[in-house]
Formats: structure tokens, sequence, C-alpha cells
């Protein structure tokens, strides 16, 4: 059997073999977290009015208005366009949060896999600590005593969540270590941040990315409540936690100013965890 004909073999099987369909429910978590991005591109493009913009002649009108969807608050101000503003903001603290607790982790991590004795166990140490520490109550007093800026939000809430992958990325690395790949790649001279970041952070990138979709609900339900509690983003700035905490006084006279960037939440964390379950199904090498 001459080489084009093994060849030839060897592209009928890859094209005949079964692809595995993706579940209904992760097309759909997919579709309205790509829906969720594009809203937070073009927030401002696509509102009908300012999120701050008054009209005191419609205030607490109801939704199935012409002029406002999704109604409008006691100052008339219309619930749509502020739900789109806050997406776009809820998401920028979620994703600035997340970033920052997967590289402060990942590197603590790895220095504990690197260096092994005191700074292993130094990590460990701080691992212990803010796994044990109550963030909220934690998050709490930061807020409380330096005021509240968007930036310091980001900032803290990046510290939410990053043991998980100094955990995941320490273990991963020592065993990475033990293989053969890794000694070779050290054999011929690589510095230890190209063996990290060139050789051992790609084959453990799948593990790190199912994390972070667990990682990034939770972000967002912990800005949701920080604003409930209004500590976390402060008028004329607007969240989805924001408009929740804000709607609370009125949920019996005009419950859709809450129930709107509530149900948003709800189903965009939702979204999130069910492609996270779905990742880890499909990059879980056991389960193949």
């Amino acid at each position: 059997m001459t080489d084009a004909t093994l060849k030839d073999t060897s592209i009928r099987r890859r094209i005949s073999l079964p692809a595995v369909p993706v579940p209904v429910s992760v097309v759909l978590a997919i579709s309205w977290i790509v829906a969720m991005l594009v809203i937070a591109a073009f927030a401002e493009k696509i509102a009908p009015y300012g999120y701050t913009q008054l009209d005191l002649r419609n205030r607490l009108a109801a939704p199935g208005n012409v002029a406002h969807w999704l109604g409008t608050d006691e100052l008339g101000r219309d619930v749509l366009s502020r739900l789109l503003v806050s997406i776009r903001i809820s998401l920028l603290i979620a994703f600035g949060a997340t970033a920052i607790s997967a590289v402060v982790g990942t590197t603590l991590g790895f220095l504990a896999a690197h260096f092994r004795g005191v700074v292993e166990q130094l990590v460990l140490m701080l691992t212990d600590f803010q796994a044990s520490m109550p963030f909220l109550i934690m998050a709490l007093a930061v807020l409380a005593f330096f005021g509240n800026s968007l930036p310091l939000l980001i900032g803290l809430m990046g510290l939410f969540g990053w043991e998980r992958y100094a955990r995941i990325s320490r273990g991963l690395a020592i065993s990475a270590n033990a293989q053969g790949y890794a000694a070779a790649v050290r054999q011929l001279g690589a510095t230890p941040s190209r063996i990290y970041l060139r050789h051992i952070l790609p084959n453990i990138a799948s593990t790190l990315i199912v994390s972070t979709t667990l990682v990034f609900p939770e972000v967002i339900l912990m800005e949701s409540g920080l604003s409930f509690l209004g500590l976390g983003v402060q008028p004329p700035m607007t969240s989805l936690g924001n408009m929740v905490g804000y709607g609370r006084e009125y949920l019996t006279r005009a419950p859709w100013i809450m129930l709107a960037p509530a149900a948003t939440i709800v189903v965009t964390t939702l979204a999130v965890s069910v492609i996270g379950d779905w990742l880890r199904d499909r990059l879980d090498p056991t389960l193949q």
C-alpha cells in the first residue's frame, strides 16, 4: 500500500468519525453569553435612551409601553436602557476580576511548584487563609473603609477565588515537572519562565478554563450582592446588582424595576455554569 493510499484512507477515516453532538442547553447557553457580550460592547448605541435620562411624565410606567418597552422607574428612567448599560458594567467587573484571580492564582501556584520548600509553604498558608476568610465580610470592610470606585471594586473582586487557581496550577505543575517533556526542555537549557509559560501552561490550560467558568458566575453574584447592599457600583453608574437593590423598594408597586436585572443575573450565571459543566466533560480525558 502506497503512502498516498494510506493518507487517503486516514483522511476518509477522519472525515467519517461521528461528531459529538452539542446539547441544546449548551447551544442556548453559548448564544446567551454571546448576546450578552454584544450588548456589553454596543450598550450605549442600542439603548433607546440615556441611562440617566429622566422622563417625569412617564414615571413608574408599566412594561409594554410604546416609548418604554420594559417600563420606567420612579424618576422616569428607561429600565431597558439602564439594563443594557448594567450588563456592560457587570460583565466588565466579572471579566476583570476573573482575569486578575486567574493570573494571581496561577502565578503563585507556579512559584510554589518551582521553588518548593519555604515558598511553597508560604503559598499554601496564604491559600488556606484565603479559603477560611469570609470574603463578603472582608469586602464590606475594605469598601466601607476605602470608599467606592470601579477600579477598587474590580481589584477587590479579583482577590476572590485565586486560591483555587493556586492549588490547581501547583498540583498540575508538580505533576508536569515529573514528566518527560518538561525534563527534556529543561535539559536543553530552557529558562523556567519558558518551561512554565510555553510548555506546562498549555498542557494544564483546559483545567484552568473549567475553573474559570466556575469562578465567573460567583463573581457576578458577589458583585450583585455588594451592589444590592449599597457598597458596590454607586450612582449615577449602574449595574445589575445596583438595579436589583434599587428596585426592592418598589417591589409591590413596580416589580419590573427589579425583575428584569434579577432575571438577567440568574440566566447569565446559569448559562456560564452549563458551559462549564460541558467543558469539564469534554476536556476530561477520563471521560473520552
